[in-house]
């Protein structure tokens, strides 16, 4: 072979090496995707193209407000705005990306793409979730709808009078009381600003209102009487609910009770790679040296077994810390280290904004649910007693974290370092490592505690 001719073969079969080596990196069970951009709720995102598709992680379609994504495998439950979607997991990424499968959208089963998995990360197909959570969609832009209140209507009763408000999708609302007059904040709603009269004899008559992409509703209260508000989630629409009447309280009875003994809830995640379980092991240091010290303590997971999901979101919003423990599970993320994420701004459970929102002024409120302050007051003493023990810790706020975003208090997660790297996983699986943390972990935790107790009854708890 003349040399020219085997220089420009090589040449080509190098070309055709490297191409396939792209191919083999962007294969998915055997599909090929490619890398797009995406406007998710107004923000920059990136997704992905599956079979002429697009399919967005589940960790960016959580950075939708109000839509929570859970894996209970073998499928993805997918809750938000009035709204729950069932989607089976599919490891064949072609398959998957067909109108072939079979979905739930609330109480209706039809044919349309499902999930899949990416690297071990699950991916969900963004016309399916438009379709589902009623979003405006087209490709590269998914934008959820601005809440409308669609329908008022009223009932006069014997002792209670009753306020029904449709809106098209889940929203948050503050209520606030102030003299005899009840407040309603409806945030990002769009309603007709007007009066409505009713049959009532408590309430007869009430004012709707807008400004700053707000609706605010103003409900006089007679003398004496009280109201119950409360939030009916249908298939496809959201109602609230508000009964006034003198036999009703004017505070909710369930902030009057602060818990006498604080609850401390550590949630070790799944171990990751490696045969040592480190959230487990550190947990379990943990909450030995809160319990010993006479504190309330509990594991969301044991060597049996982790609590179902409802068990875990009843336990973190009972809590007054709510820590989960994990390790880094991304493969080549060249990441190391510790690191503190802390939860800002709305979280997932609609009470705690409404009461931080409308009411964080009041004694009972703070009791029940604290400010946002308590989880960067808390992240504070942890951080100071890791660097008293050597150990370097990073911090970063997220906007959403899962349970943490149930907790009415102090919450966050802390990712305890990277197995994949081995500076990381040398120090990780040692009994000194795993002693440092959890004894700084107990002290700023109870320190803490003991810290907001003192405030609490010096404002007259």
């Amino acid at each position: 072979m003349k040399p020219g001719l085997q220089r420009s073969l090589f040449r080509d079969l190098r070309l055709r090496a490297g191409l396939l080596a792209a191919l083999f990196l962007l294969g998915v069970a055997g599909a090929q995707y490619a890398y797009s951009k995406l406007t998710l709720g107004g923000r920059d995102a990136q997704a992905i193209v599956l079979g002429g598709a697009e399919y967005a992680s589940q960790l960016t379609v959580e950075g939708l407000s109000a839509v929570k994504v859970s894996r209970e495998d073998p499928y993805v439950r997918v809750s938000g705005l009035g709204h729950e979607l069932i989607l089976p997991i599919d490891q064949d990424s072609e398959r998957a990306a067909t109108d072939f499968n079979t979905v739930q959208l609330d109480s209706t089963r039809l044919k349309a793409r499902t999930a899949t998995l990416v690297n071990g990360e699950v991916y969900l197909p963004l016309d399916t979730l438009a379709r589902g959570l009623g979003a405006d969609y087209r490709t590269g832009d998914f934008s959820l709808p601005a809440a409308a209140l669609t329908n008022v209507s009223s009932r006069a009763g014997k002792d209670t009078d009753r306020i029904v408000l449709d809106f098209s999708r889940d929203l948050q609302y503050a209520a606030n009381f102030s003299g005899n007059t009840l407040t309603l904040t409806l945030k990002g709603v769009n309603a007709n600003p007007r009066t409505y009269a009713t049959r009532g004899a408590f309430v007869p008559q009430f004012e709707v209102k807008t400004a700053q992409g707000n609706a605010s509703i103003a409900i006089p209260l007679g003398n004496g009487a009280g109201y119950r508000l409360f939030k009916v989630i249908r298939p496809g629409s959201v109602r609230l609910v508000l009964d006034v009447g003198p036999g009703l309280p004017r505070n909710i009875a369930a902030l009057a009770d602060v818990p006498r003994s604080p609850l401390i809830v550590l949630d070790p995640a799944p171990k990751g790679g490696g045969s040592v379980d480190i959230p487990l092991e550190v947990a379990r240091a943990t909450g030995e040296l809160l319990s010993k010290a006479g504190w309330q303590v509990q594991l969301t997971r044991s060597s049996a077994g982790r609590l179902p999901v409802a068990q875990r979101e009843k336990l973190a919003r009972q809590s007054q810390v709510f820590v989960t423990l994990s390790v880094g599970r991304f493969p080549g993320a060249g990441r190391k280290g510790i690191t503190l994420y802390q939860p800002v701004g709305d979280q997932n459970a609609q009470i705690i904004n409404a009461f931080r929102s409308g009411a964080g002024g009041s004694d009972l409120v703070r009791a029940a649910v604290g400010d946002g302050g308590e989880t960067k007051r808390l992240a504070e003493l942890l951080m100071g007693e890791l660097g008293s023990r050597g150990l370097k810790a990073g911090a970063e706020q997220i906007p959403r974290l899962f349970l943490p975003g149930e907790a009415p208090h102090a919450s966050f997660e802390l990712e305890l370092g990277w197995p994949q790297n081995a500076g990381d996983l040398a120090n990780l699986i040692t009994a000194q490592r795993t002693v440092k943390v959890s004894e700084a972990l107990a002290l700023s935790v109870a320190t803490f505690l003991k810290a907001r107790a003192t405030n609490l009854t010096g404002s007259g708890q």
